[in-house]
């Protein structure tokens, strides 16, 4: 009896001490938190494209996830389904943030079936199309930094992380702990292509994430921007 007794004591020691050391192995952590780079700054407004709901759209004060699907979405299904699946259900519940995906007059019709095919289950309320010009389209995506091109019918698979203060986010060095230890040279990161399943929902959620605690942590004053000012000042030097 005695050894039962015992026996249930460890079990119940073992369930109370276990989160708590959980706890403790992340507390250091947080002391090394890196924030997300700021790679751009001053990206375009949209406030001239008109959306597909009835309000105003707008990147500042809110946290974007910028898409280009160009004169034919429903031929960038798989890409919007990426975002919505692995992005959009992930952080709809975080307050200001939002899909936002570009796309040309006359595309009306075509996105309404790409809402049919994505809009499964529920209204996306935070995801929203906006509809420009071609020439506004260009000029909103010249305001982004990127390493691709977009293409000819103003799409690209690449979607772009856009922060409250119109700075484009993303990673200075896009290397992780292995290429770092093989001494692999380095990349930046300026954008996410939304068909490469891997890249979506480890590197962009994860960079997604941390956004949100860089912005958390300036709400209840524990946030330290010294990192993202070495960040600008590397980023600058290698233009």
């Amino acid at each position: 009896m005695k050894i039962v007794k015992v026996k249930r004591y460890i079990v119940l020691g073992i369930l109370f001490f276990l989160p708590v050391a959980f706890l403790l192995m992340l507390y250091p952590a947080k002391h090394n938190y890196d924030p997300l780079n700021i790679v751009n700054e001053n990206v375009s407004e949209i406030q001239s494209f008109h959306s597909d709901r009835v309000e105003k759209l707008s990147l500042k004060d809110r946290i974007t996830v910028l898409g280009f699907l160009g004169k034919s979405p429903l031929e960038h299904m798989i890409a919007a389904s990426n975002l919505k699946e692995l992005v959009y259900d992930k952080f709809k519940g975080f307050k200001n943030f939002q899909i936002v995906i570009i796309v040309p007059e006359g595309s009306e019709k075509e996105i309404e079936a790409l809402k049919k095919e994505i809009n499964t289950y529920e209204d996306l309320k935070y995801w929203h199309y906006a509809f420009g010009t071609e020439g506004e389209i260009k000029m909103l995506y010249n305001s982004l930094k990127s390493n691709v091109s977009l293409e000819n019918d103003l799409s690209v698979s690449n979607v772009f992380i856009i922060d409250k203060d119109l700075n484009q986010r993303g990673r200075i060095d896009g290397r992780d702990e292995r290429e770092i230890e093989e001494n692999k040279p380095a990349f930046s990161v300026y954008s996410y292509d939304a068909i490469q399943v891997a890249e979506i929902k480890n590197m962009m959620s994860d960079d997604v994430r941390i956004l949100f605690t860089e912005y958390r942590q300036k709400r209840t004053g524990e946030f330290d921007d010294s990192n993202t000012r070495r960040a600008n000042e590397i980023n600058k030097s290698n233009e």
